[in-house]
């Protein structure tokens, strides 16, 4: 049975940092390419990075780029989204998915499996 589980979500303040945690159990982490989504209220969902199965090629929205860093360790079946410099507009749900023999896209089509999504919020 294949699980993605996000941990690592809370309240910060603005500038601060938060470290989060997807992992994965039921396949091989190796094959999947792992993406972060966000989805805020009464906004749709968005790709905020990507990590691609193999070469590890990462992408990032323009939104983050210079303040989030996505990471994996396969040995652990865990991927990571370090995210810095936080901002109000960065609260959301974060979910992680993945994609078979995924190349990376951060557009959510063909990411099969889903986390149940961590929250995140960035407030004074």
């Amino acid at each position: 049975q294949v699980q993605l589980v996000e941990s690592g979500g809370g309240l910060v303040q603005p500038g601060g940092s938060l470290r989060l945690s997807c992992v994965v159990s039921g396949f091989t982490l190796d094959y999947y390419a792992i993406g972060w989504f966000r989805q805020a209220p009464g906004k749709e969902r968005e790709g905020v990075s990507c990590i691609s199965n193999s070469d590890g090629i990462t992408y990032y929205a323009d939104s983050v780029k210079g303040r989030f860093t996505i990471s994996r360790d396969n040995a652990k079946s865990t991927v990571y989204l370090q995210m810095n410099s936080l901002k109000p507009e960065d609260t959301a749900v974060y979910y992680c998915a993945a994609d078979l023999y995924g190349a990376g896209d951060l557009n959510e089509e063909g990411y099969e499996d889903w986390g149940q999504g961590t929250q995140v919020t960035v407030s004074s």
